[in-house]
């Protein structure tokens, strides 16, 4: 069995594991904490620039707090979010496709009329409206990012079981008697694996964008918990005279989701036998 990872999977792969490790790894990388203030240093240069100073790399935002120390604690806070939204999002939305597959008379006309009812808004103005009854906060954005992908998770499960439930092998098992139940988890939900990987991980890119895009609004995380979006908010009042509290931040947002969505684009090439055929 040939476990070679292809080679449009290495270098996003890497850089993600980079960020991963340099996220759980932050209180050994940089010694200031996220939140503490520096009042002799506000708007520090990076080291390397003019007037920068070694004792902050990246130099310091509007309070005197560090930059690095913010950004890749930030890191644990987006990737979080991004994750537990994606996982709170496909759990129930792989249930419900495999329910409005397997009883399209019953429950699949309703779950997908509801369905359609969410996806009459864009994510992100979905996130809002969530945000706007629950109130902000982390666990909230969380929660309101998972309802804004609920939809395309219970679609993509519907198609793809849908287009299973013909094939001999689902025949085979019911013919032998197999319980729905067991042909839906067992049988059907297996095959349905490579196409939700893929949803799944962009679904993780859409998430950190939502997510920082709340941020940016005032609506998600909030201060003094550091997070891309609300650093950029943060900062940019000060972008003319403090470019690098804009710079890094939205760096760090661009390589993340360039990263997961190349991961994503090489997943597809990976998990596709047709694609694997043509190449």
């Amino acid at each position: 069995m040939n476990a070679r990872i292809p080679n449009s999977l290495k270098l996003p792969l890497a850089l993600l594991v980079l960020l991963l490790l340099a996220a759980l790894l932050a209180p050994l990388l940089t010694p200031h904490s996220p939140i503490e203030q520096d009042r002799a240093l506000l708007l520090a240069p990076p080291a390397w620039a003019a007037g920068g100073s070694s004792l902050h790399w990246l130099g310091t935002d509007e309070l005197g707090r560090d930059l690095l120390a913010r950004l890749l604690h930030g890191a644990r806070v987006s990737l979080g979010i991004g994750a537990a939204a994606v996982a709170l999002a496909l759990v129930p939305g792989v249930l419900l496709g495999l329910l409005a597959a397997f009883y399209p008379h019953r429950l699949g006309s309703t779950l997908m009329r509801l369905m359609d009812l969410l996806l009459a808004l864009p994510g992100l103005l979905l996130a809002i409206c969530v945000l706007a009854v629950l109130g902000p906060g982390l666990t909230n954005t969380v929660i309101a990012i998972a309802i804004g992908a609920l939809p395309g998770m219970t679609r993509l499960t519907r198609a793809t079981a849908l287009s299973e439930m013909g094939k001999g092998y689902v025949m085979a098992a019911r013919a032998m008697g197999a319980s729905p139940a067991r042909i839906m988890l067992r049988t059907v939900l297996p095959n349905c694996t490579a196409p939700l990987t893929v949803s799944a991980t962009l679904a993780f890119s859409s998430a950190i964008l939502e997510a920082a895009g709340l941020g940016f609004l005032g609506l998600g995380v909030q201060a003094p918990t550091p997070e891309w979006g609300a650093m950029l908010s943060a900062a940019r009042d000060y972008h003319e005279r403090a470019p690098w509290t804009v710079l890094f931040p939205g760096l760090a947002i661009l390589l993340t989701v360039l990263c997961v969505n190349l991961l994503g684009d090489g997943l597809r090439d990976a998990l596709d036998p047709k694609l694997q055929r043509r190449a």
